[in-house]
C-alpha cells in the first residue's frame, strides 16, 4: 500500500518568507548604517579590478535574485526540504552580516552614471544599498543556496538555463560596481558552508570519543588556521587566497571539537560538494601526508582470514591489491570504490577509535565476508 504523499507546505513556506525578507532588509541595513557611522572605514581592491567594465544591463540580473529569494520557500515539497532551506537562508544571513560588523569595508570606486531604466534600478538600489556590507559578499552567498534549491526542481535543460543565468547574477555583482573582487570568494565560501553546516539529510552523530587528544588536535589545527589567515592578511594582495586553506584548517579544528567524522559529509566513498570544496586545500595536505607515510611500503599487508590492512588506495592500487571488497575507515579522503562492496566506518585520524566505532568496523568486515579478500584502508 502506498504511502500518501506529503502536501506541499505553503502555509509553512508564507511564514518563513514572512520572517526572513523583513530580517534579511532589517539586519542588511543595520550593518550598513553601522558602518556609515564609523571613520576610516577601509577596503580591498585589487589593481586589475578597474579594467572591470561597469555594464549598467547587468543591473536586471543582479535584482533578479530577489525574485529568486521570495519564490524559493515555495518551490521546496516537503517541510524538511523547506527547513533545511530557509535555514540556510538564515544562517548565511547572520554569518556575513557578522562579517560586516566584525569587518567593515567598503566599495572604493566610482560607479559611472547610468540612465532610463538601468539607471532608475541604480537609484532603487541606492535607496537601501550603501558601499559597505563588502565581503563576504552575501549576494554570493544566498546566491549558492539558491542555486542548488532551484537545480534539485529543474529538468536538464532548465539546469542550463539556470547555470547561464546565475552565472551571470555572479558575474553582476562585479560589473555593476557593488563588490570588489575578494567578496566573491568569500561569499562562495560562506554560501557553501552553510550547504556544509545544514545539509540536505540529518547527520547521525556516533558517541564521541572524549580522549584529551582530540581537543588538543582539534586546537592545533584551529591555531594553524588563524596563523594562516593572520598570514595572509599581513601579505595582502594574492595573500587573501591563504584564507581558502585557513578557513579549511578551521573548519576540520570545528569537526574535531564538536563534532564527529560524519560531519566530512563522506558518502558511496566521495565527500558531498560543499564540505569537499571548503575543505579542498585540507584535503590535498592529507593526501599527501598519506602517500609520504606510506612511502616505503605502498601495498596492503595480508592478515588471517582474508583480510588486507593497507592506506586508502587510488583506482589503479585497489585492482592490483586483489580485493574484492572494502571497508573505508577514512573520514575526509575519497576513494574509487567502483564495481566493488563497500562499507564505509569514518574515523577521525589520529585517534582512538571509540568502543561504538570498533563495533561497527567489525560487523562491516563481518558483512563482506563473502567477498574475501576484503581491503581495510585507513588513511
Amino acid at each position: 500500500m502506498s504511502e500518501t504523499p506529503e502536501p506541499r507546505p505553503w502555509k509553512a513556506a508564507a511564514l518563513w518568507l514572512a520572517f526572513l525578507g523583513p530580517f534579511f532588509f532589517a539586519s542588511y541595513g543595520l550593518a550598513n548604517w553601522l558602518a556609515g557611522r564609523r571613520a576610516g572605514v577601509g577596503s580591498v581592491a585589487f589593481d586589475w579590478e578597474r579594467h572591470i567594465p561597469f555594464l549598467a544591463w547587468t543591473i536586471l540580473p543582479y535584482w533578479s535574485i530577489d525574485l529568486f529569494y521570495a519564490v524559493s520557500p515555495f518551490v521546496c515539497s516537503t517541510r524538511r526540504e523547506l527547513s533545511v532551506h530557509c535555514r540556510r537562508l538564515l544562517a548565511a544571513q547572520l554569518l556575513c552580516v557578522a562579517c560586516f560588523l566584525a569587518f567593515p569595508l567598503r566599495f572604493s570606486f566610482t560607479r559611472p552614471a547610468a540612465d532610463g531604466l538601468f539607471g532608475a534600478l541604480f537609484t532603487a538600489l541606492a535607496g537601501f544599498d550603501k558601499p559597505f556590507n563588502q565581503a563576504p559578499s552575501l549576494h554570493i552567498a544566498l546566491l549558492v543556496i539558491l542555486w542548488v534549491r532551484y537545480a534539485a526542481h529543474l529538468g536538464k535543460k532548465g539546469r542550463v538555463i539556470l547555470h547561464v543565468w546565475f552565472t551571470l547574477i555572479a558575474v553582476s555583482v562585479l560589473t555593476t560596481y557593488q563588490h570588489h573582487f575578494l567578496d566573491i570568494p568569500t561569499g562562495l565560501w560562506a554560501g557553501l558552508f552553510c550547504l556544509w553546516l545544514i545539509p540536505e539529510k540529518p547527520v547521525e552523530s556516533g558517541e564521541r570519543s572524549r580522549e584529551p587528544k582530540r581537543l588538543r588536535l582539534a586546537l592545533a589545527y584551529g591555531i594553524a588556521g588563524a596563523t594562516l589567515a593572520l598570514f595572509g592578511l599581513l601579505l595582502g594582495g594574492w595573500g587573501w587566497l591563504l584564507l581558502w586553506p585557513a578557513g579549511a584548517l578551521a573548519l576540520v579544528g570545528v569537526i574535531y571539537a564538536v563534532c564527529d567524522a560524519r560531519r566530512f559529509h563522506k558518502a558511496d566513498g566521495r565527500l558531498a560538494p560543499p564540505a569537499f570544496w571548503l575543505l579542498l586545500p585540507y584535503l590535498v595536505g592529507a593526501w599527501l601526508n598519506s602517500r609520504l607515510w606510506t612511502w616505503a611500503s605502498p601495498a596492503p599487508v595480508m592478515l588471517p582470514g582474508g583480510l588486507l590492512l593497507g592506506r586508502i588506495p587510488t583506482r589503479n592500487e585497489l585492482r592490483t591489491s586483489g580485493a574484492r571488497s572494502l571497508v573505508d575507515l577514512v573520514a575526509e579522503l575519497p576513494v574509487d570504490r567502483t564495481g566493488i562492496a563497500y562499507r564505509a566506518v569514518p574515523l577521525l585520524d589520529l585517534l582512538a577509535p571509540s568502543p561504538e566505532e570498533i563495533a561497527a568496523a567489525v560487523a562491516a568486515v563481518d558483512e563482506l565476508s563473502g567477498d574475501r579478500p576484503t581491503l581495510l584502508c585507513c588513511a
